[in-house]
């Protein structure tokens, strides 16, 4: 199917279509792409701003969550005036202000085994913003299944870190390649328990819109098999190279995760 941009189009794309990388082809692309965003708070709220700037056609926002006082420092998304409202709503109002190309589907509801195979099937790649282990295990095996492209990123203090998942394709390795199982219970706090600051939750974030416009189009070196670290107090990028571990239950050749079923009700 032809595919014309309007005059509107060409202006608000304008810095896109110029990059040798993106081009009109690869702004056409984005067009006709989509992303599930899980999670619109710290790292949700710079993610699907720029995802929704930069044009991607189809964006669902997954949060059962609504807007607190608390989450302004960080979740820039939001306003005071949509307190009490649903973060997902929120974050669909800001996108339509922001890019009315961009067609939103809002999921009020928390992931959980019976509904995320259906939920992602939808969707071109995953982009995980949450901030619970047992989310993130269930979004990796889950995307591994469906053999969806899973972009995620987390924040804790002053430090964030990044990287993709594309553990069914080549020797890449999957999440549980790097952390095998959650951590005990209390033994890492969430950003509530720890504190964030806010600006580093906006780098992260970009970050990660970023890499998954880069899944999208095919540019560029891919974060599969990389996990970068951020720590802001030092203003300092680690790189790491992240193997396949032969022993991962999701992935490794002796695979023992055959379903979700592990993950509960």
């Amino acid at each position: 199917m032809s595919f014309e941009f309007t005059d509107q189009q060409l202006e608000r794309y304008a810095r896109h279509i110029i990059l040798p990388e993106l081009g009109g082809k690869g702004q056409e692309k984005l067009l006709r792409s989509s992303v599930l965003v899980v999670g619109a708070g710290g790292l949700g709220s710079p993610l699907l701003m720029y995802l929704g700037a930069a044009g991607v056609g189809r964006i669902g926002i997954v949060d059962d969550d609504a807007v607190d006082l608390s989450n302004l420092q960080r979740q820039v998304i939001h306003a005071t005036s949509r307190i009490g409202q649903p973060k997902v709503e929120s974050a669909a109002q800001a996108i339509a202000a922001i890019n009315p190309d961009v067609t939103v589907e809002t999921f009020p509801a928390r992931l959980d085994p019976g509904n995320v195979m259906e939920m992602i099937a939808r969707f071109d790649l995953v982009a995980d913003g949450t901030d619970n282990f047992a989310t993130r295990f269930l979004l990796n095996d889950a995307c591994y299944f469906a053999r969806k492209p899973l972009v995620s990123a987390a924040l804790l203090r002053f430090e964030g870190q990044i990287s993709t998942f594309r553990a069914y394709e080549g020797d890449n390795p999957c999440y549980r390649c790097i952390f095998p199982a959650p951590p005990p219970e209390g033994l890492i706090p969430t950003c509530a328990e720890g504190g964030v600051l806010g600006a580093v939750a906006g780098v992260v974030g970009c970050l990660q819109a970023t890499e998954v416009i880069k899944e999208l189009l095919g540019i560029g070196d891919s974060l599969a098999g990389k996990l970068v670290v951020m720590d802001a107090l030092t203003a300092t990028f680690r790189r790491i190279t992240v193997r396949r571990d032969p022993a991962c239950p999701l992935c490794g050749p002796d695979a023992i995760i055959r379903d979700l079923s592990g993950h509960g009700a």
